[in-house]
């Protein structure tokens, strides 16, 4: 690999970390350039050395949020202790199953997404606190540390993003407390994938701990953007990151 196509990448990994501290979906950009950097790397080394940027720069972000606003740990901290082995199943099977398997399916899903928060203005701008029951909590712990896990360590793109409209859809939190649970739950995700993909060798360690320290400081001032801004800001940048990902999962169907 060339030193352009590092520089190109560290600069990915800054970009990525800043959209990932915001709403999640930082992996639309950092593995496709890592994929384009590196042609021929095998999928589940693109994957964990993508891991090793994406832990630093999401736990950097929770951390901020945890200092700087209320994180309901409640829900969090068991979504999170799930979506450690969850996310770890499906690191084991990301050299099994084919990722244009999933691509159809995520390809709607965001679709719907993006019909569900334009035709409804107010989701996640203001908090609603009366749809956070038992149950609604079981279900977002369930989905964001069991489904969405097992996706982050299968794929990853747009695993913050899932969450985040989890957490809002399902229990009532707004953007920005709801970015906040999903960099916790998040952080999560990708130590279990790592942990897998790093015991079988299948991570670059340099280039994924330079691409980590361009994560942390692109996270970091996402987060802080994020916490200055509020709610709405939140909202905005989540429709404009759900519609790439539309884009390039539509192409890449399109293409393939």
């Amino acid at each position: 690999m060339d030193l352009g196509a590092v520089g190109g990448l560290l600069v990915a990994a800054g970009v990525a970390g800043w959209v990932d501290a915001v709403v999640g979906g930082g992996g639309l950009l950092l593995l496709p350039a890592l994929l384009i950097a590196a042609p021929g790397v095998p999928l589940p080394v693109a994957l964990g050395t993508n891991k090793v940027a994406a832990i630093a720069g999401t736990a950097t972000a929770a951390v901020t949020y945890a200092r700087r606003t209320k994180v309901d740990w409640w829900l969090a901290g068991p979504a999170a202790g799930l979506a450690v082995l969850t996310a770890g199943v499906g690191a084991l099977l990301a050299g099994v199953v084919p990722a244009g398997a999933y691509r159809p399916v995520v390809l709607v899903v965001l679709v719907l997404v993006v019909v569900f928060v334009t035709l409804r203005p107010r989701l996640g701008v203001v908090a609603l606190p009366s749809r956070r029951t038992r149950g609604r909590v079981v279900l977002a712990v369930v989905a964001a540390g069991g489904v969405i896990a097992l996706y982050d360590g299968l794929i990853g793109p747009g695993t913050g993003t899932f969450l985040v409209l989890t957490f809002t859809a399902l229990v009532g939190a707004d953007f920005l407390h709801g970015s906040a649970m999903a960099k916790v739950v998040n952080a999560g995700t990708n130590l279990g994938a790592l942990v897998v993909f790093g015991a079988a060798g299948q991570v670059w360690w340099t280039l994924g701990a330079a691409m980590a320290v361009c994560n942390v400081v692109g996270a970091a001032v996402g987060a802080r953007m994020a916490l200055r801004r509020g709610a709405g800001f939140v909202r905005v940048v989540l429709l404009v990151v759900v519609l790439a990902l539309v884009t390039k999962l539509g192409y890449d169907q399109w293409a393939g």
